[in-house]
């Protein structure tokens, strides 16, 4: 069981309090017993202050000690390959085995942000990631020797995983023997023909013998179902905004609830919430349950985005404490 954070920002307050928050976050969660700790990069996003993850991944390696710490995930179409292997080499040089690079093919952002990141249209279609990938690999390994040497980097890689919401990533983990996470939490219809397509692609690697699949899903557990599902409220309005072109800030529990949905938002939030976990204990056991018997997961990775800091580490220690157990138990 792992987790994935994205840093909320909850309306009227700052970015500061948000990212202080993730790292009490990740504290408790590493206290918890959970096994890795990852932040996602978005850009031009009110709700979301996890835009730069290496910065706050180094942050968040000095104040743990054992849990391991990546990115779900650096978008590589938004940065040169050498940048992202110098940074996350140098994480690696500082917290030896502790940090994932999480490599996605998505902007995380619109087409104009991504301009503005890039400053150039070249490599901001999917077409160039594979080859912009294995340069990145390349800057790690040093296999093919170059004018260029990453310093740190190479002979200083992290444990290199490729994320997907589609099958394009998933054929791509097998065929390279990378361990491949999915974004089950936003793209639930295609998490089982990815994972299907991922394990019929593999090929043994210098770095897996055999396919590891994690599932990242969406997550949020309370002492009912009742509690659970009000405390779910502004995520659910968040990603409505977002997708309806109107991002803000995350709102409280009372505005969600009193937001007036019609009936095609109605049902589009129905639809996110499908095949996520959400309620008591009892409830997310049983959810979690019925997504491993699915998926046959290697591992979880669950995200809870919430309007309230204590409501968010709640979630989780009632995961680690009265649900992962059972999942174990059951596994």
């Amino acid at each position: 069981m792992s987790v994935l954070d994205l840093a909320p920002v909850a309306r009227g307050a700052t970015s500061g309090e948000a990212l202080r928050h993730t790292t009490e976050l990740a504290r408790r969660t590493e206290e918890l017993g959970y096994r890795r700790f990852w932040v996602a990069e978005h850009h031009n996003m009110p709700a979301i202050a996890s835009s730069a993850p290496a910065v706050l991944l180094a942050h968040l390696a000095a104040n743990t000690s054992t849990i391991r710490l990546g990115s779900g995930g650096v978008m590589l179409p938004n940065h040169a390959p050498l940048v992202v292997a110098e940074q996350f080499g140098t994480l690696e040089a500082l917290h030896p085995g502790r940090i994932d690079l999480g490599i996605g093919r998505a902007p995380g952002t619109d087409q104009v942000t991504a301009l503005a990141l890039r400053r150039t249209t070249e490599g901001l279609s999917a077409e160039g990631f594979p080859r912009e990938l294995a340069d990145l690999m390349n800057y790690f390994s040093g296999e093919e020797p170059g004018p260029i040497t990453a310093t740190p980097g190479r002979g200083q890689s992290p444990a290199v995983w490729l994320l997907g919401s589609s099958g394009f990533s998933a054929q791509l983990a097998g065929l390279l023997g990378l361990p491949f996470s999915f974004a089950h939490h936003f793209s639930a219809q295609n998490t089982l023909p990815a994972l299907a397509l991922y394990r019929q692609s593999f090929r043994p690697s210098r770095w897996l013998e055999q396919p590891y699949a994690m599932v990242a899903v969406n997550v949020v557990c309370a002492e009912t179902d009742e509690r659970a599902e009000w405390l779910a409220g502004p995520s659910s309005l968040s990603f409505l905004k977002l997708r309806s072109g109107r991002p803000e800030p995350l709102a409280s529990p009372e505005e969600a609830a009193a937001y007036p949905y019609d009936e095609l938002e109605s049902d589009f939030v129905r639809q996110r919430r499908e095949g996520q976990a959400m309620g008591s204990p009892e409830t997310v056991g049983r959810q979690l349950g019925e997504l491993l018997e699915r998926t046959g997961a290697d591992e979880l990775m669950l995200t809870t985005m919430v309007y309230d800091v204590a409501d968010r580490v709640r979630s989780f220690e009632l995961v680690a404490e009265k649900v992962a157990g059972g999942l174990r138990r059951n596994g």
